[in-house]
């Protein structure tokens, strides 16, 4: 997201409760101090240009302990919501929430709420976990999540009702967009009601689509895991007489699992992503010269592409996004009538793992970056601060305010390196 000097500036000024004052229980550790901050942008000429009109650059809050606390540690009870669409890592996030609760900070009291913000309404009847780190020992081991999740909005005055009922002092939601929306609204009622209630979001998205932060958990994994689907579709498009691999991966708006998939595996010949139009005709055309030249091709599809296409006007699913048509299913079809019509013999395969990879285990990466995200989640908690989701940019660990998260959605530049780095792997032309 490059800024230019003339545009406004992002404030990255984090929300707490109440000033820390309680000493914390973390010891033989070095704090991070209270101004440590990174650079937003660290083009050189963006941070001049800042300083030379009088002003500091954009800077975000470092995560991580720090030597004072808000909350007492004796008395405080925890919450964790699961919220969306499954993902690798799931466990991992709640495994590490709990494991830093109740051994860093010594909090004994964790409750686990079932089905997404459902668990925390009571007319819906979900009987919260109470979270140990007994419970959660070997969680990080499936995929999935053990909370279970849903979609949809739920009144935030309700939720409200059930942290205050309960005394949760911190609850840690774990989402995307809605998600993140929806915890928004949460911290809105607790204002409202002058609560002394912390709430600190975990960006869950397999897109990697949060805007602010370089990189979510479960993308990675997502990444690995497309690549051996797209190996298999090479594999099969080689093994027959003008064949075709057609794979459908996530990205309801943003291209980045098919982008760096393509990236990570050269046998891709057209990659289609949600921020870069085609028309079916170009496409068609492209695809028929490619087989009579190399008599195979491989494609690959974020599940947003070509809506333009397709799409079916105003259906919504139950977070409020717009309900695509499957792409894959589009293209395979278009794609044999297409050469049908022609009088043009093709072997297409069509694979879509979508489902397989959300619900696998994370990679050790994804897990180790789990943990992390985890961990100074409830650092930032038991700070106080609150409306925040814990990032990372350039390398560190950060603080971002909900509603910059949740300002615009993260997208490929299709001028971008990124893009340019596809197109010249793949040799298509847009």
């Amino acid at each position: 997201m490059p800024m230019s000097p003339s545009a406004v500036m992002p404030d990255f000024t984090i929300e707490k409760i109440a000033e820390p004052r309680l000493p914390s229980p973390m010891s033989g550790m070095e704090y991070v101090k209270e101004d440590d901050r990174v650079l937003y942008s660290s083009n050189p000429r963006e941070v001049k240009a800042q300083f030379d009109q009088g002003r500091d650059p954009p800077q975000m809050e470092i995560a991580g302990p720090r030597d004072k606390i808000f909350f007492d540690p004796s008395k405080l009870k925890c919450g964790i919501v699961s919220c969306g669409g499954i993902c690798p890592g799931l466990n991992d996030v709640i495994r590490a929430i709990v494991m830093s609760l109740y051994h860093h900070y010594g909090v004994r009291t964790i409750y686990g709420y079932r089905f997404g913000y459902e668990g925390l309404v009571a007319k819906h009847g979900h009987s919260p976990f109470e979270l140990t780190p007994e419970f959660v020992s070997r969680i990080h081991e499936r995929g999935g999540t053990i909370l279970a999740s849903s979609r949809g909005p739920q009144d935030p005055a309700e939720i409200v009702d059930t942290l205050e009922r309960m005394g949760v002092g911190i609850l840690f939601t774990i989402g995307g967009d809605g998600t993140l929306r929806g915890a928004a609204a949460i911290v809105g009622e607790v204002k409202r009601r002058g609560l002394k209630i912390s709430v600190i979001g975990i960006p869950k998205t397999i897109d990697n689509d949060i805007s602010y932060i370089q990189s979510s958990f479960g993308f990675e994994t997502a990444c690995s895991e497309a690549r051996h689907v797209i190996t298999g579709a090479n594999a099969e498009a080689m093994g027959a007489r003008n064949g075709i691999g057609l794979v459908k991966l996530m990205g309801r708006d943003s291209g980045f699992v098919a982008a760096y998939s393509t990236l990570a595996n050269n046998d891709v010949n057209f990659c289609l992503i949600p921020e870069v139009r085609f028309t079916l005709d170009g496409f068609l055309t492209s695809l028929r010269q490619r087989l009579e030249r190399r008599g195979h091709a491989v494609i690959v599809a974020a599940e947003g592409a070509g809506q333009e296409l397709v799409v079916r006007e105003g259906e919504k699913d139950a977070s409020g996004n717009v309900r695509h048509t499957d792409i894959g299913l589009f293209l395979r079809e278009e794609i044999k009538r297409y050469f049908k019509q022609i009088k043009m013999e093709i072997n297409l395969k069509y694979l879509d793992p979508s489902y397989t990879i959300r619900s696998l285990p994370s990679n050790a990466h994804d897990a180790a970056f789990c943990v992390l995200l985890g961990h100074n989640a409830v650092h930032a908690g038991m700070t106080g601060r609150t409306s925040m989701v814990v990032g990372n940019w350039k390398g560190e660990f950060t603080h971002v305010p909900i509603s910059l998260a949740v300002s615009e959605r993260k997208k490929i530049d299709p001028r971008g390196g990124l893009w340019r780095s596809v197109r010249s792997t793949t040799g298509q032309v847009a």
